[in-house]
């Protein structure tokens, strides 16, 4: 078996933002507007937001978002996207693209290199043909691409994929990218979601490390892991089935089909399946927490990580072992974790472990063993 590396790392972060205060004044002038209706429907009136409700409940101040447009305009509350031409680069993959760049910029390896191109995301913005495929020819690489899916765990699978495929031999280069363009795919009349996710694109560049290579300052990548259970705690189901259940067929009725969760118990459920995965994790090659120096952990919630790394470590930890990316990003789904590791890891020092970790709806989780090189 080859030994593997993470050789370039790519974020892409928009520009655009939404505060806390900006999406409550909007949820609530739209509570506003529903609440007569429901009243004379007999219906109980909705509850408001408020921004302290929310950064009390997850941690985040603000969220960026790859499309502000639309989402708070009371009327449509949602990002306005236009669609286009099927001959051109779709959304999801020009998104992908700008982080598989940068991934390769960091490398310091041209496209043409790569043999194979996994597009790992929580939100697909089709079935076929692959975004991957499609990212694969925008930045001009060869071999092979393929789409995976895997809730905010997709990253990580993607990962666990490409480091088994390139140790193996089966590929010289592998680029995993996971662009996160959720906020389309949220209810922002949702008061128990309607806050919690932004958008941001990533990138890894695996490769096999070959004899006698400089490769200081990059992550040898010891192994990698996968664990899922099913729950309906989170779940979307906006799909093509959508049309075939409704007796109008000319319109897909997407609200009631997007991303829905019970809150309460995703926090306990996945706080101690996170919790035992990593320490399992880690003793099965002789680690206990103490012994990493850094975890990136999945940006969903700040309290959940602290809970997650409290129970392994005994104590409370802070942003040096375990940085958040959350408070200014809201909960990117699987780009949260990469983001985390982008943006802080070159203080790290050769022979030092860290653990990229990442769980969500599935349940699943993954998890990679790093050793900076």
């Amino acid at each position: 078996m080859k030994r593997v590396i993470i050789s370039g790392i790519g974020v892409s972060i928009p520009e655009a933002s939404i505060s806390n205060e900006e999406l409550v004044d909007c949820f609530n002038a739209w509570v506003d507007s529903e609440n007569p209706k429901r009243a004379v429907r007999g219906e109980e009136p909705l509850l408001k937001s408020s921004a302290d409700f929310i950064y009390h409940a997850s941690g985040i101040k603000r969220r960026h978002v790859h499309t502000r447009d639309g989402i708070l305009d009371v009327e449509r509350m949602t990002p306005r996207i236009p669609a286009r031409d099927d001959d051109a680069l779709s959304v999801l993959a020009e998104f992908g693209a700008e982080a598989a760049r940068a991934a390769l910029d960091d490398a310091g390896v041209a496209a043409e290199s790569v043999d194979l191109v996994i597009c790992a995301s929580s939100h697909l913005q089709r079935m076929y043909p692959s975004i991957g495929i499609e990212i694969q020819q925008a930045i001009g690489a060869k071999g092979a691409a393929f789409d995976l899916s895997l809730g905010c765990s997709s990253a990580a699978g993607g990962l666990h994929t490409a480091f088994n495929l390139v140790r193996a031999g089966a590929h010289r280069r592998a680029l995993v990218v996971t662009p996160e363009l959720i906020t389309a795919h949220l209810n922002f009349r949702d008061r128990q979601t309607h806050f919690i996710f932004g958008d941001a694109a990533t990138a890894l560049l695996i490769e096999a490390a070959e004899e006698g290579e400089t490769t200081a300052g990059r992550f040898e990548v010891l192994d990698t892991r996968n664990w899922t259970q099913f729950s309906n705690n989170i779940r979307s189901n906006f799909g093509y089935l959508n049309r075939a259940a409704q007796d109008d067929v000319g319109v897909i009725r997407a609200e009631g089909n997007l991303i829905k969760q019970q809150g309460n118990k995703v926090f306990k459920d996945v706080t101690v399946a996170s919790h035992r995965f990593i320490v399992d994790f880690l003793a099965e090659h002789g680690r206990t927490p103490q012994t990493v120096r850094r975890f990136w952990l999945h940006q969903a919630n700040a309290r959940m990580n602290q809970m997650i790394l409290k129970l392994a470590f005994g104590r409370e930890i802070g942003h040096d072992i375990a940085p958040m990316v959350l408070e200014e990003l809201g909960n990117t789904a699987a780009a949260g974790a990469v983001v985390a590791l982008a943006q802080n890891h070159r203080d790290m020092k050769a022979g030092e472990y860290g653990l990229l970790c990442t769980y969500g709806a599935g349940y699943s989780i993954g998890g990679a063993l790093l050793r900076m090189m």
